[in-house]
């Protein structure tokens, strides 16, 4: 994220067209991150979640040289506290041949301007403990750990099992 390279990389917001490479790209973070078997999303998911009449998340493209070097996909979380919404990063991605250009930093400097020029008083992410790389460039950057706070996740049959509880 140090941007040792020179070559020029624009972040636009990603556009209908897009949904088969956002899947693209979700499904290179996804083996990145090992978790590869995990991706059930199809691209009739990705185009209503982010294009759709009610959409639930947006997602802007990193471009090297016309080609797509990454992406971030973010939507709005809310703080009881503040009494406002603030912008929740899910993923940002920088395939390997672009990594050490800066693009992630590019990416996060977006959002943060996005934040900013939304009003929201935090932006926010998580991101895997051993990601060391990653941890050091969000650092550099600025963000703090939250070291206080464990996420915490329902899903399959314990969601199923609580959503169907009596009482």
């Amino acid at each position: 994220m140090g941007g040792r390279d020179a070559s020029p990389c624009r972040i636009r917001p990603a556009v209908e067209a897009d949904g088969p490479l956002v899947l693209a790209l979700i499904r290179e973070l996804a083996e990145y991150e090992r978790m590869a078997g995990e991706v059930t999303a199809t691209e009739a998911d990705v185009r209503e979640a982010l294009f759709g009449p009610a959409p639930s998340a947006e997602a802007v493209i990193a471009v090297v040289e016309d080609r797509p070097a990454g992406f971030a996909l973010f939507f709005h979380n809310f703080s009881t506290f503040a009494g406002k919404r603030g912008l929740y990063l899910e993923d940002l991605f920088v395939r390997v041949e672009y990594r050490g250009r800066g693009i992630g930093r590019r990416l996060l400097r977006y959002l943060a301007r996005t934040a900013r020029e939304w009003g929201c008083p935090r932006f926010e992410w998580s991101v895997l403990a051993w990601n060391e790389l990653a941890i050091r460039s969000y650092r550099r950057a600025g963000a703090v750990p939250m070291d206080d706070w464990k996420v915490y996740r329902l899903t399959g049959a314990a969601l199923d099992r609580l959503a169907d509880e009596d009482g």
